[in-house]
C-alpha cells in the first residue's frame, strides 16, 4: 500500500512555530514514527510552501496511490485550484488539520477542499496523521 502525506505552507516549522497550537514536536520525527508504527506501508511526504508544487505532487501521486493524507495550511481557506486538483485526481484525499480549526479565527472554519475530500480531521494533533492511514487500511 502507498500512501503520501502532503504538508503545505509552514508546516515546515512545526516544532517550532507555535507550540501552543501545534506541539513541540518537528514532522520529520513523527514522520519516523508513524513508518514504525506501519511498516508494510510505503509511505511519501512531501511538503511545500508553494501552491503550484503542491498540486503538482497531487497530479503525481494522485492516479497511482492508496490514499493521500494533506495537511492544505492556509491554503485549505483559500485554494480553489488545490481543490479542483483534488477533484482532478482518482486517489481518495483525507483532509489533515494538527489544530482544531473551529476553535480558531473565524476565516479558519471555512474548507474549500473539505467537499473534494473523502473526510477530514481535525483538532488531534499529529495523531490525525495516524487515523488517517488506519482510515486507508480498512
Amino acid at each position: 500500500m502507498q500512501i503520501a502525506i502532503i504538508n503545505g505552507p509552514n508546516l515546515n516549522l512545526l516544532g517550532k512555530r507555535e507550540p501552543g497550537i501545534y506541539g513541540s514536536e518537528s514532522f520529520e520525527d513523527y514522520f519516523k514514527q508513524l513508518q514504525q508504527l506501519f511498516p508494510a506501508i510505503q509511505f511519501s511526504y512531501f511538503q511545500s510552501n508553494v501552491e503550484g508544487e503542491i498540486i503538482n505532487f497531487l497530479h503525481e501521486t494522485g492516479f497511482s496511490f492508496d490514499g493521500i493524507l494533506l495537511n492544505a495550511g492556509g491554503y485549505t481557506h483559500t485554494s480553489v485550484a488545490i481543490r479542483d486538483a483534488i477533484a482532478a485526481i482518482k486517489t481518495p484525499v483525507i483532509e489533515i488539520h494538527i489544530s482544531n480549526v473551529y476553535a480558531r479565527e473565524e476565516f479558519r472554519h471555512t474548507s474549500l477542499i473539505a467537499p473534494k475530500c473523502v473526510g477530514s480531521i481535525c483538532g488531534l494533533g499529529m495523531k490525525g496523521y495516524e487515523l488517517g492511514v488506519k482510515y486507508f487500511l480498512k
